[in-house]
């Protein structure tokens, strides 16, 4: 999915807070994401199997691995816009999203930012590693950047402000 070869829809701020919203949704953790030339290779753990708080079966944690093709982040981008429209005409509430879809929200504009050729990041307790590639007249090389879990709640705290 190259963001920046295709449609001008699409930016990284928008698709990962797509698929972060997902995550969320999905009960996923210790996050791993990939870009693919048709789109995200997302790893994760899930806990499988659980039957509820009060159970005796709290399940067990399983690595599950997700493959987000461009018709899936359109689909997803799609109906994300439709739920903000529905909200029209109200304030929208920040404190609805999950971590990993403000997260991933906060991280994507800042890569839009470095406006990267290819990315991929994994994420642990709440921190990023990132690795960017670029390509230039120099050629292609990568750019590490590692975010802890303040910078990243820091990054969630401004977001609202530079939406003003």
């Amino acid at each position: 999915m190259r963001i920046y070869d295709g449609s001008p829809r699409q930016d990284f701020e928008e698709v990962l807070r797509s698929i972060g919203a997902f995550l969320d949704q999905r009960g996923m953790r210790d996050v791993l994401l990939l870009e693919a030339p048709d789109g995200f290779i997302v790893q994760g753990l899930v806990i499988e199997g659980a039957t509820g708080t009060w159970s005796e079966s709290v399940g067990r944690q399983v690595k599950e691995t997700l493959t987000f093709l461009d018709d899936d982040i359109a689909r997803f981008m799609d109906e994300a816009m439709a739920r903000r429209d529905a909200e029209a005409g109200t304030p929208p509430d920040w404190s609805k999203a999950g971590y990993y879809e403000k997260s991933f929200r906060v991280l994507g504009r800042w890569m839009d930012g470095e406006r990267p050729h290819d990315i991929f990041f994994f994420e642990q307790d709440g921190a990023f590693v990132v690795r960017l590639q670029r390509v230039g007249q120099a050629g292609a090389h990568h750019t590490l950047a590692e975010f802890t879990k303040d910078d990243i709640e820091a990054m969630i705290t401004e977001a609202p402000q530079l939406r003003q």
